[in-house]
């Protein structure tokens, strides 16, 4: 597989995730295949693919997430947001597989009005 020097390669990203209420608030369910918030201070845009490490609470597996930025908090944004990117997971089985992973894991957490970091 070949790809033009014109497409840059994704950026790989790794997002360890160690506590449950830190996965609650990383977690974009609203996204149509879900989605992760990942803290970055580079600049990503809209649309752009990336590729992301992602290590879940109590489980030693990474499991690779080959998303694409569905949004972007800037640096100093409003609230003290955190500065990243919202990654889209892409609609496939394996990525299924980690959402109903992640909503295992959150259970009843996800009916939650806890502020999260995404929006």
């Amino acid at each position: 597989m070949s790809t033009s020097p014109s497409a840059p390669r994704p950026s790989v990203m790794q997002l360890n995730i160690k506590e449950k209420a830190a996965l609650y608030a990383a977690y974009i369910p609203f996204l149509d295949s879900g989605g992760i918030f990942v803290p970055t201070a580079r600049e990503y845009r809209l649309g752009e693919d990336v590729y992301v490490l992602l290590s879940l609470p109590d489980d030693p597996q990474r499991y690779p997430v080959a998303g694409r930025v569905a949004w972007v908090t800037p640096a100093r944004a409003a609230g003290n947001r955190t500065q990243g990117i919202g990654v889209q997971f892409p609609k496939d089985d394996k990525s299924r597989q980690l959402r109903h992973k992640i909503e295992e894991i959150l259970g009843t957490s996800l009916a939650s009005d806890r502020p999260t970091q995404t929006i």
